[in-house]
């Protein structure tokens, strides 16, 4: 459970800490864009080393960052195995029964690996630089246009602020558990996956208990404490763009203007 990373924030003194968090917010979204505008796996060194400049930048350790791709490794084998046995194609090496391996299985597999995992690592990088309330902020920003269609943006907006903080808290609230049940002779690495699945049933009926309660105590600590939205809400800390910010925008459209020249070359 420690390797868990996402949605903690790491504290640094970097230019991608102090940007704006609109800027940072919309700088993944086009990211996460550039991705899927091509299908060549040369214009993905375009990509890696545009985020491993950013994760100099940053200042977050790589391995902090690449911790965080443990947890999805049941899931990109998964996705890669699906994509090598299933997918039909002009060659085949080899084919027992529904499954083959052909070509084009083996390019989506890798398609899909390393998009899971450049998508895993810049969206996590955002809120490795970016707390909870400044997501918050940003975000309600983002989506003020959005409120004259009746969409409830600061209430969309706090409550991706309240998953984000509870993440970590349910994260160390499952570890005290399993410690607890490791101490009365429970074991959650040995024996088959039918019996690992058994195993987490003490565990996952007190983390559902716990984290009803914590929410329980929060929505009553918001109505003590008067919320009712945000209705007449000033912010504390106001956004600002600074001159960083702009040049910050700048640099992706330099970006996404460069992936797409890069994909349109590489296909011709």
């Amino acid at each position: 459970m420690r390797e868990i990373t996402i949605g903690q924030y790491y504290p640094a003194e970097s230019v991608i800490h102090r940007l704006d968090p609109r800027v940072k917010l919309v700088g993944t979204l086009v990211y996460i864009i550039s991705l899927f505008l091509f299908k060549s796996f040369s214009c993905y060194f375009v990509v890696a080393a545009f985020l491993f400049t950013v994760i100099l930048l940053s200042k977050v350790p790589l391995g902090y960052i690449l911790r965080g791709l443990k947890t999805i490794i049941f899931l990109l084998l998964f996705m890669s195995m699906f994509n090598l046995f299933f997918t039909p194609g002009d060659v085949v090496y080899w084919k027992g029964g529904p499954f083959q391996i052909t070509d084009a299985g083996i390019r989506n597999a890798g398609f899909m690996a390393l998009r899971l995992i450049l998508l895993i690592i810049g969206s996590s990088l955002m809120t490795f630089t970016t707390t909870p309330n400044q997501l918050t902020d940003g975000l309600e920003s983002l989506l003020k246009p959005f409120k004259k269609l009746g969409l409830p943006v600061h209430e969309v907006a706090m409550m991706m602020s309240i998953a984000l903080r509870f993440i970590p808290i349910l994260m160390e609230e499952t570890n005290k558990i399993m410690m607890a049940q490791m101490a009365r002779g429970a074991s959650f690495d040995e024996g088959n996956l039918i019996q690992k699945a058994k195993s987490l049933v003490p565990l996952l009926v007190p983390l559902f208990v716990s984290a009803f309660r914590r929410a329980d105590d929060l929505a009553m600590a918001m109505e003590a404490r008067c919320y009712h939205g945000g209705e007449g809400r000033t912010k504390m800390k106001p956004l600002r763009y600074q001159s960083r910010d702009y040049i910050a925008y700048v640099v992706m459209l330099l970006y996404l203007a460069t992936v797409i020249f890069t994909g349109k070359v590489l296909y011709l």
